[in-house]
């Protein structure tokens, strides 16, 4: 799964960088302008990709350490 987090962050990152829309001047729900709505859905795959890499790549040894730790003030 790591992998697939990395590439989904590369593919964020190429994106991104949107320069063939800087001339659409296309309204969305004929309020909001094509390039704002196309980066509110990058920030929410950022979000995403966010959501995933701590979920897959969070290293477990840190949590193990600091349940120990709240066991033995507890105790």
């Amino acid at each position: 799964m790591k992998p697939a987090v990395l590439i989904f962050v590369g593919l964020l990152l190429i994106l991104h960088q949107d320069y063939w829309q800087w001339e659409n001047d296309q309204l969305i729900f004929g309020a909001f302008p094509y390039a704002l709505v196309y980066h509110m859905g990058i920030s929410l795959a950022a979000a995403v990709s966010w959501l995933l890499a701590t979920r897959f790549w969070w290293p477990e040894h840190l949590d193990r350490s600091s349940d120990a730790e709240r066991e033995r003030g507890a105790s």
